[in-house]
């Protein structure tokens, strides 16, 4: 028997781990770190659930599948090969020592084994003794439904959680028992609640009201919260450790229970307000109680509300079937034994499900279960293994709320109306098709073989969609091509979810690296691999020939505008989009179907609100108001000012490429002089000097003057004071060494000094150091100059002064101080060879991320608003997507069922409600498919008749590339239109206004030649088409009619 790990590990690898720690927190994380799984079965199923959980950092995983690899196992399992079927595993044995290799180079720091004493699947007694010391058993294999009940309890009565799941074809199923007092820690991994005080009154019980401008409190009654930073109520608050529940009141208010204020001699001004998440405890029934009586079943579909419980029977059916037939399903195609499951089924259908209308409906899905039974399909081992994952990872953790029974899951919809004869879905026994073949038959499979698919990007997502691909044999085939692309190299940070790297591929492109190990799963894929952006500036490579010999894209990319982009140019070629994105737990699909349903960039969600100027400049009351801040003043310090003076150390004529700069030339130059004169470095130690300067400018003096421009006592016009509400009363900051600040216990005077000389240093190309002792000895002797406040200083304190500000500048007449100071600059060539290195801020750079850290933290110890750590800053400041492999997976399985229903089949025909988006959240867990919005239709009147067109539609020309005036009037006579106006892009090429002499030249011209020679600009050799926009009337009504545009290919 294995023992278990009880070493506690507290060090987490957050190079490694750092997007994931943003979803799970470091205390889940080191939780996760001395766990121990145990995986019952590697098919495609236990293969997905192994990978996902040793991605994630468990401290241990025993592999227990003695089988022999079969052809069916190929269709799931990314680590087995046709070789090793064909050898019947004599190569490496069972399906888990041919798999615990590759296994085990996912994650160094996760110990995998296999479970040697287990020589089958049948003994009881082994199967047992892998239980203790257990954090969690995972059963993804078939097993008699007594030995099932029997480990279940062994589990239960071991503290030991017990997951069990299956996927046969299309469906699936998922059974957790996490015993029967499960303690969660955070039931969803939301981020606590946070608001501002704006008052707290004087009143038994105390009410609070929070800033409405800073949002909804998002509360409800019965919750808990700290305060902190509190003004008023004679410091009944004081306390940041004290929790107090409250009573909702409205969406802004609340009321504390059993705080009595009315003594208080104040209001409360001023405030932080942050929820307290509480442990919650689950029960959960045993698998023996929960076969009898399902209970309530999560549902996943609520087009398909009825389904649940027809799975929960047709699978009771199919297991009575194997236990019966020596844990054998069904074969493929065979009539007789399908009918047997259902006549089965039938004998247990104490709900009478098999008896209500849709008695035929429910049929056709307990026959169609029966007949695939035996497949193993890659994309529902990806959805199945992405949900299983996390019920281990939360199982083995304690974060996130757990499924509580049973969960099925299917896509019916990709399969025929009625089961493939025997004929055509017929095993070959060695081909990796043959579990896509049992399901779809082998019309289908070979559609598959021949698809062309643009993949763009090769990270999490492209990882995931590759392995899929390789298994269903996407682009295998002798006609089909896969195209990747990816601008990106392979980092560390990469590795905990981007399954097909490794430590020995970091610095290596990944559309290159994801390609090599696609193909070595698959070695009939035929794959180009690209390190382009996708974007008008690459339509040279990626342009018309490119996209007409597509089948389709599939998006795994990161950021809106990219997608909006290929979003347009499906619409364009009319190619479905296959789009996913993950944020953390929380996952969406969408498939976009050509004239079928609406395309990605139909609806869009708003854009996020940017921090006013003057939020940012004078009166930040957030921590991401300081951090953007600090972000911003790296970026000029250490990025900006290296530029300017780069360029006008390699101009040869500076101050007239300064003319573009009319508002800022004078604080751009002002800036040369002070990095290349006053302020340029010739020693460390003048890095450090210059440092501890910067933070009494930044810290103490501008505060200063902010004060004396807005005393504290100061009063508004209308009575209010000046520092209420949002603008939080700044206090200067006394340099101090050895201060520590109280929430992210942080040294960020010191912190602040070290990283902003060093910084500097790199800049000058000085070799920097970050010994302590010799720190303190430069700082002792640093002179800090007198401050005074200055009067007549502005400053602005709305956003429209702060405007009025920005823009008056403009005003100054500064040439002559801005030819001043050039000339006082040392000249070029006097320099030559010098040049300063201009530094990125790049979030995963800890030096980088030290400073805008500490400098975020100190701005906020001005303001009085509460710090945070450099984990919490990184993932704010470098606008980090938390990501982890389970959610990853379980998009890409069900983007590629998705698959299954565009390429489509002779046997069905679909219809919008078959295509399914999907929203889901793992953590909760919830997740909802639904059918995708059709595309608006606007109507046109075309020749009398009414034609309803799409964004899908256009006005498609294929007659070469005619001229000017053929080409109008081909529309007079074609569609009875007479054309005003036509347009292509910006450039007007014909108009009724226009001058008459130049509409003569060109009606002689061929339209590409009207193009070249109104836009300037030649058409690259691979266009084949160009777009054009008109403006026409119909000839009998002289109404103006409403038209989509030209397509007009003219190649």
């Amino acid at each position: 028997m294995i023992k278990s790990v009880l070493i506690i590990i507290s060090a987490v690898d957050e190079k490694l781990y750092s997007r994931q720690l943003y979803v799970m927190g470091h205390e889940a994380q080191r939780r996760m770190m001395s766990s121990r799984a145990v995986v019952v079965g590697l098919s495609g199923l236990g293969v997905e659930v192994a990978k996902n959980i040793i991605l994630a950092g468990i401290s241990s995983v025993v592999l227990c599948d003695p089988e022999k690899p079969t052809s069916f196992d190929l269709g799931g399992n990314f680590y087995l090969t046709e070789d090793d079927v064909q050898n019947n595993g004599s190569s490496g044995g069972s399906r888990a020592e041919l798999c615990r290799g590759k296994l085990a180079e996912l994650n160094e720091y996760v110990k995998v084994e296999v479970a040697s004493q287990v020589s089958s699947l049948s003994d009881e007694a082994a199967l047992l003794n892998l239980i203790q010391g257990a954090s969690c058993v995972v059963i993804t294999v078939p097993l008699p439904t007594s030995l099932l009940c029997t480990i279940d309890e062994k589990c239960r009565a071991s503290n030991v959680c017990f997951i069990y799941s299956l996927t046969t074809g299309v469906f699936g199923k998922v059974f957790c028992d996490f015993g029967e007092s499960f303690v969660i820690s955070d039931k969803d991994g939301e981020n606590p609640a946070t608001s501002q005080v704006e008052n707290i009154l004087t009143s038994n019980p105390a009410v609070v009201k929070v800033l409405e401008d800073q949002g909804r409190h998002g509360l409800e009654t019965g919750d808990h919260v700290t305060f902190s930073r509190v003004k008023g109520l004679d410091g009944l608050l004081s306390d940041s450790k004290a929790t107090y529940e409250v009573k909702v009141t409205g969406p802004f208010t609340f009321e504390l229970v059993n705080v009595d204020a009315s003594q208080c001699s104040e209001v409360a001004s001023q405030g932080y307000i942050t929820q307290v998440k509480t442990p919650v405890t689950m029960s959960f029934r045993s698998y023996r109680e929960a076969i009898a009586d399902h209970g309530d079943l999560m549902m996943s579909d609520f087009a398909k509300f009825d389904r649940p419980p027809l799975l929960h029977l047709a699978y009771r059916a199919l297991a009575s079937y194997a236990e019966s037939h020596n844990m054998m399903y069904p074969i493929p195609g065979d009539v007789t034994a399908a009918n047997e499951v259902l006549s089965l089924a039938k004998t247990v259908d104490t709900e009478k499900l098999l008896e209500a209308d849709n008695k035929a409906a429910a049929e056709r899905i307990i026959l169609h279960l029966a007949s695939g039974s035996r497949s193993v399909l890659s994309p529902m081992c990806a959805t199945l293994g992405g949900i299983v994952g996390q019920e281990v990872l939360k199982s083995c953790s304690g974060k996130f709320t757990p499924i509580n029974g049973f969960f099925y899951f299917d896509a019916d919809e990709c399969l025929p109306d009625s089961p493939l004869p025997s004929s055509d879905v017929s095993p070959t026994g060695t081909s990796r098709y043959d579990s896509n073949i049992a399901v779809f038959g082998k019309e289908t499979q070979q559609k598959l073989l021949d698809l062309n698919y643009f993949l763009i990007g090769a990270g999490a997502i492209g990882c995931e969609m590759l392995k899929n691909w390789a298994l269903m044999g996407v682009a295998c085939g002798e006609k089909g091509k896969i195209h990747i692309t990816d601008m990106d190299r392979i980092e560390k940070s990469n590795l905990s979810r981007q399954f097909l790297f490794r430590n020995s591929d970091i610095n290596e492109f990944k559309s290159a690296t994801a390609a090599r190990a696609a193909t070595a799963m698959n070695s009939s894929m035929n794959i180009e691999h690209y390190q382009e952006k996708v974007g008008s500036d690459t339509e040279h490579i990626f342009g018309d020939d490119f996209y007409d010999k597509l089948s389709g894209v599939c998006t795994a990319l990161d950021n809106v505008e990219a997608r909006l982009y290929v979003d347009q140019r499906c619409l364009f070629y009319r190619l479905p989009m296959l789009e996913s994105g993950t944020l953390g737990t929380k996952g969406n699909t969408q498939v976009v179907i050509p004239n079928v349903t609406e395309n990605y960039g139909a609806t869009r969600d708003p854009p996020e609100k940017s921090i006013p100027v003057c939020t940012l400049k004078n009166f930040p009351n957030q921590i991401q108001h300081t951090l953007q801040w600090a972000r911003d003043y790296f970026e000029g310090e250490f990025k900006q000012n290296a530029e300017d003076v780069n360029a006008y150390l390699s101009s040869p004529d500076y101050a007239a490429s300064l003319s573009g700069q009319q508002g800022s030339k004078l604080e751009t130059v002002m800036a040369i002089r002070k990095t290349l004169v006053d302020e340029r470095p010739v020693s460390f130690e003048d890095c450090v000097v210059w440092a501890r300067l910067k933070f009494e400018t930044l810290f103490n003096n501008q505060i200063r003057q902010l004060l004396h421009n807005f005393p504290e006592d100061q009063v508004t016009s209308s009575g209010t004071k000046f520092w209420s509400g949002s603008k939080r009363c700044p206090k200067p900051l006394l340099f101090s060494l050895t201060d520590k600040c109280e929430d992210a216990q942080m040294r960020n005077h010191f912190d602040f000094i070290v990283a902003a000389a060093n910084l500097r240093a790199h800049m000058f190309g000085i070799k920097g150091r970050t010994d302590e002792e010799y720190f303190v000895e430069v700082l002792q002797n640093v002179i800090v100059p007198d401050f005074t406040p200055k009067e007549g200083v502005k400053i602005a304190s709305t956003d429209a002064e702060a405007k009025e500000s920005e823009n008056s500048q403009a005003d100054v007449p500064a040439e002559m101080s801005v030819d001043q100071i050039l000339e006082s600059l040392p000249k070029p060539g006097e320099l030559a060879g010098f040049k300063l290195s201009p530094i990125d801020f790049d979030k995963d750079i800890d030096d980088h991320m030290l400073f805008v850290t500490a400098c975020s933290n100190l701005r906020a110890l001005n303001y009085s608003i509460p710090t945070e750590d450099a984990h919490r800053s990184r993932a704010i400041a470098g606008r980090i997507i938390p990501a982890i492999a389970t959610t990853t997976a379980l998009v890409t399985g069900l983007i590629c069922l998705e698959l299954y229903k565009i390429i489509g089949s002779s046997k069905k025909d679909l219809k919008i409600d078959a295509y399914k988006n999907g929203f889901v959240n793992l953590a909760i867990p919830f997740m909802t498919l639904s059918e995708p919005t059709p595309p608006a239709k606007t109507t046109a009147l075309l020749k009398g008749e009414k034609w309803e067109w799409t964004s899908w539609d256009s006005l498609d020309m294929n007659m070469g590339d005619i001229t000017l005036e053929e080409f109008i009037r081909f529309f007079e006579t074609e569609y009875n239109l007479d054309i005003s106006m036509i347009s292509h892009g910006v450039s007007i090429l014909f108009s009724f206004f226009a001058n008459k002499k130049k509409l003569a030249e060109r009606m002689k011209m061929k339209m590409s030649e009207v193009v070249v020679s109104v836009t300037k600009k030649d058409l690259p050799p691979n266009q084949l088409f160009i777009t054009f926009e008109i403006i026409a009337n119909d000839l009998d009504t002289d109404e103006e009619v409403e038209l989509p545009y030209v397509k007009f290919r003219f190649r």
